[in-house]
């Protein structure tokens, strides 16, 4: 079983920074593309970030210049620093990855989510 779980969200006031972490565990025999998705209230789930296996990244044309999308394969783990964040960014956040198991299934896994909050 594949497990994505996220920390670092938290409130932050406008032009502040906060750095997400999502990490993979259980029966992982490769991670291929991971993601960073957001929800804002009233919003539909929009793509913030993705860095694939070969660490191509692209980005949202809201968060470009903004947030980075980084990887750490030895740690299974995607990290998204957010920079400069205003009130517009206020989202949960979840995290997504394409993982191959030990089975060699290919699958689509979402992390819980976590609430970033920009506020004064």
């Amino acid at each position: 079983q594949v497990q994505l779980v996220e920390s670092g969200g938290g409130l932050v006031q406008p032009g502040g920074s906060l750095r997400l972490s999502c990490a993979a565990s259980g029966s992982i025999f490769k991670i291929n593309a991971m993601a960073w998705y957001r929800q804002g209230p009233g919003k539909q789930r929009e793509l913030v970030a993705v860095i694939t296996g070969g660490d191509s990244t692209n980005y949202g044309d809201t968060v470009k210049g903004r947030f980075t999308i980084s990887r750490d394969n030895a740690k299974k783990t995607v990290y998204l620093q957010m920079n400069n964040l205003n009130a517009e960014d206020t989202a949960v956040y979840y995290c997504n990855a394409d993982i191959t198991n030990q089975y060699y299934t290919r699958g689509d896994y979402w992390g819980q989510g976590t609430q970033v909050t920009v506020s004064a």
